[in-house]
């Protein structure tokens, strides 16, 4: 059986292009992220954001002798394990991470054979020696070790300010002839407390310079930008996914598991591509799914696959989803409601439609839409599905019956699949015939909604009585509504978030020239404003 790479981590970075399967909008992807404007790259987990973040740094350090673009690769996935007293612990110990990378990325370049003066910054106390161990790297091994004596004070001295920072990297620049540092922050955002999330979108945007481009990849669902860093404005955003309608889709999923199959499997693939095809459709274009499905199916055939798909998307993948309730306790009843939105009401239809449709000969759907107006609550379930790959937000701004407008989701056509007896005989069937034309729709109050929007306003409630006093309190001239929207709270005398959370829809109404739909916006906005607080 075919040991495959199921996360980035486990390949070499010099190998990494060796398992490179380069489609036009990975293309665009990469080359946006070697572009001089900031990215935030956004998809579910298993898509290849990591992946991508390391063919960029590849390709720029290749090319670095010609276009002297240096970058860097910077991991974050230890911050959980920060517990120390210092309120600036999770500042300081990003800040000494960075300057620990980019130290380490240089000396391995060979580019610090006579040490600039500028280094002594970013090495920590002012030294320029960088035998063993640094300073800084001292004090970021000290603050992820935190957790083990959490009461002793990590000694953070010889830690640069962000200014120093920049100017070092400003001075590091003109002496080694580099025109530019591109920083690739991985796990930048959905291991930490929405605080810390906070904190690190501010220290992305105030990285920003002439010589300095940050770059950061995140999940949809579970990331906190703050107040002060505005994503349209402060980064470009992009999505990543592989579209199961396109032409090449199968073949471009194909050459990813040949990329890493063994003969013997290569065989397997040949003989059977219709299940191929079927395991590749149900992995609804992330890799890691269809290595990780493709290993428990390695003679490729009926049983097999019959057998995979229904231990794997009707279980495991669910499983998955549930278990963020652990650690994200704030979101459980988004993530509980979600799954059942799924699981009971969205692929039974699916599934009920589809044998319609196939028994008519008419198109296929694994689509559902969801109202712009919907209570907010359902929206931020929908987002941490979109997490854990459940479902893909498809396409935003699409016009539904009665030229309503909303989202459009596909759902995870792996779970589709596990609802048929046999998916090796009709899975096939329904993705040949596949169209996002036809979609469930769900309204604005549909009442699948009701049970979530209850449990979401006593989860509000609890979480003001337990941690959110601060933010409850300050002022509602801080969500996101336009100066008229604000104007009518303060006609209602709503001057809080607190006041606006609990103002009902109908108190909303009493301002003048609000009706339902602005009412609904208005509440919507003061819920979005907490709802990032419950997982915290």
């Amino acid at each position: 059986m075919a040991d495959f790479f199921f996360r980035t981590e486990d390949i070499r970075p010099d190998e990494v292009l060796t398992y490179f399967v380069e489609t036009t909008k990975d293309r665009q992807i990469v080359d946006e992220l070697k572009g001089r404007n900031p990215v935030i790259l956004v998809g579910s987990r298993g898509v290849g954001k990591s992946f991508l973040l390391r063919v960029a740094q590849k390709e720029l350090m290749d090319s670095f002798g010609s276009d002297h673009v240096f970058p860097v690769y910077i991991s974050f996935v230890r911050s959980s394990l920060l517990q120390s007293s210092d309120p600036d612990q999770f500042k300081n110990w990003m800040l000494a991470r960075i300057c620990s990378s980019v130290i380490r990325g240089l000396e391995k370049a060979g580019l610090l054979g006579s040490l600039p003066k500028s280094i002594g910054l970013l090495v920590g106390a002012g030294t320029t020696s960088l035998g063993g161990q640094t300073k800084v790297e001292e004090i970021a091994e000290a603050y992820e070790a935190s957790w083990k004596s959490p009461q002793v004070d990590v000694n953070s001295a010889g830690l640069p300010t962000l200014d120093n920072f920049k100017d070092a990297l400003e001075d590091l620049a003109d002496t080694l002839n580099i025109s530019r540092f591109a920083l690739f922050f991985d796990e930048a955002a959905h291991i930490f407390l929405p605080e810390q999330q906070r904190q690190f979108f501010t220290l992305f945007r105030d990285l920003r310079s002439h010589c300095i481009t940050c770059n950061a990849a995140v999940y949809p669902g579970v990331t906190a930008f703050g107040e002060t860093f505005q994503p349209v404005h402060d980064a470009t955003m992009l999505t990543v996914d592989r579209d199961v309608l396109s032409s090449d889709y199968v073949e471009n999923m194909k050459e990813i598991v040949q990329k890493q199959a063994d003969s013997a499997l290569l065989v397997q693939i040949a003989q059977n591509g219709k299940n191929f095809s079927i395991l590749a459709y149900a992995s609804t274009g992330n890799p890691r799914l269809l290595l990780k499905t493709i290993a428990r199916c390695p003679k490729i055939n009926s049983q097999q696959l019959n057998e995979t798909i229904r231990d794997f998307y009707r279980t495991e993948i669910w499983s998955e989803h549930s278990t963020l309730s652990e650690k994200y306790i704030g979101h459980k009843p988004l993530i509980d409601w979600g799954r059942e939105f799924i699981e009971n009401q969205v692929l039974p239809e699916l599934k009920l439609k589809n044998e319609q449709y196939l028994n008519s000969d008419k198109a296929t759907s694994a689509f559902f839409w969801i109202h712009r107006d919907a209570p907010e609550a359902i929206k931020e379930a929908l987002r941490v599905l979109a997490y854990t790959g459940v479902v893909v937000e498809h396409a935003v701004g699409i016009k539904a019956s009665r030229a309503e407008i909303g989202k459009r989701y596909l759902v995870n056509l792996g779970c589709l699949f596990a609802l048929e007896v046999a998916p090796a005989s009709t899975a096939f069937e329904i993705t040949k015939e596949l169209t996002p034309k036809r979609m469930t729709e769900y309204g604005a109050n549909h009442s699948a909604f009701k049970r979530l929007t209850d449990q979401a306003a006593m989860s509000a409630n609890h979480s003001i009585a337990l941690a959110l006093t601060a933010q409850l309190d300050r002022p509602a001239s801080v969500l996101d509504l336009t100066p008229w929207q604000l104007e009518k709270l303060g006609e209602l005398k709503l001057v809080t978030v607190r006041d606006v959370l609990n103002a009902s829809e109908e108190k909303l109404k009493e301002a003048n020239y609000v009706g339902d739909v602005r009412a609904r916006r208005m509440r919507n906005a003061a819920v979005g404003a907490v709802l990032e607080y419950l997982s915290g």
